[in-house]
């Protein structure tokens, strides 16, 4: 190929569409460094200030459309919701035509629906990657418009046997080299003791908060551990206090860029389980107690938790059962059971799949070329 490459990917708000977009952006960038002049690369998306704060730190140029979910919500807001995918579809037209991407790939979230249609009318090449063992209302209409479908789990529902599917595992993005340990503040890190990194993914969760911090009043000594606590932007204030009411060192944060680089530090992770931060343990081989959200969509983060529970690689606990007291009981057996720890590595390793990123990108480059 002698030309640059124009790109578009489409889809985010969250993390867990988000990051897998930037996985795929970057496997292309390391790709065509050995190929090509360059590629262009340009997420579409929401105005979501987690989506541009994390790209621009990215350095990924992103352009916002008007875009709503239709699930939920009473029938007047069903009505707003849908007047709104018309507008988005004509903003996406103008992208297009302006942009002029060689293929257009949707990572999921509301916003990518009218990118991915409106490249469809163009005859632009599509695709789109599904993170969920369950997919969501978007990707589940995309599948019956575009040709591909990547998906992370070889049993996703509603994808099963179809000829569209190629299973590579989700995307996960390389450390960024974004905060070193002296911008996240592990003064009182010791690596001589057991990590534990509490997270409930890029929004916070305020029921792991609570629970963790409960756990940690019930152990006869908490400061036994390292601790970096992502805690959500509602809820940084208010945990950090805990900690200094509790005498606990630990680092707590609203939200860390690079969790890759913090994930090779922990030996214990407390999250929620979407589809991204089990691939990253996959590939990482961290043991995991998985909490799903409880409202996600279609109860997906169940369906993923109960994939990683079933093949020994997790503990999932439904969110109704957590507590301190049950979150203790675990988090203490697991650090005496170093046997259990090392086996749920292992099986984390069976299920992990590094190249997601490489083979989409390749996917995306031969079919252009």
């Amino acid at each position: 190929m002698n030309r640059e490459l124009n790109i578009i990917i489409a889809g985010g708000k969250t993390g867990g569409h988000l990051f897998p977009g930037i996985a795929i952006a970057q496997a292309l960038e390391r790709i065509i460094k050995k190929t090509s002049p360059g590629v262009n690369i340009l997420f579409v998306g929401t105005n979501a200030l987690f989506e541009t704060q994390t790209l621009k730190k990215y350095g990924y140029s992103h352009k916002a459309i008007l875009s709503k979910p239709v699930k939920g919500g009473n029938i007047i807001y069903k009505i707003f919701a849908a007047t709104t995918v018309l507008f988005s579809l004509i903003q996406s037209l103008i992208i297009m035509r302006a942009f002029k991407p060689d293929f257009v790939i949707g990572v999921g979230g509301f916003s990518s629906f009218a990118v991915i249609i409106a490249a469809c009318i163009f005859g632009i090449p599509t695709a789109i990657q599904e993170q969920n063992a369950f997919p969501g209302m978007t990707n589940s209409i995309l599948s019956k418009f575009t040709k591909t479908i990547f998906t992370s789990f070889q049993d996703t529902n509603g994808f099963i046997n179809n000829p569209k599917v190629k299973y590579v595992g989700n995307p996960v993005r390389k450390d960024a080299n974004i905060e070193t340990k002296e911008d996240l503040n592990l003064s009182s890190y010791d690596s001589n003791k057991f990590t534990i990194l509490v997270t409930g993914g890029s929004q916070g969760a305020a029921s792991i908060n609570n629970a963790f911090m409960d756990a940690l009043e019930l152990m006869e000594n908490p400061n036994q551990f390292n601790i970096i606590h992502q805690t959500g932007i509602s809820e940084e204030d208010l945990i950090r206090q805990k900690y200094k009411d509790l005498k606990i060192r630990a680092t707590a944060r609203a939200f860390f860029h690079d969790m890759p680089k913090i994930q090779t530090m922990a030996d214990l992770v407390i999250t929620r389980a979407g589809a991204g931060i089990i691939a990253e343990l996959c590939i990482k081989e961290v043991p995991a107690i998985l909490i799903p959200f409880p409202y996600a969509a279609d109860d997906h983060q169940a369906f993923n938790a109960k994939a990683l529970e079933e093949q020994g690689a997790a503990i999932m606990i439904q969110d109704k059962n957590l507590n301190g007291q049950t979150l203790k009981t675990i988090i203490e057996k697991l650090i005496k059971d170093k046997e259990k720890l090392e086996s749920m590595g292992r099986a984390l390793k069976r299920l992990s799949m590094p190249d997601a990123d490489e083979k989409i990108a390749s996917y995306i480059l031969n079919t252009i070329g």
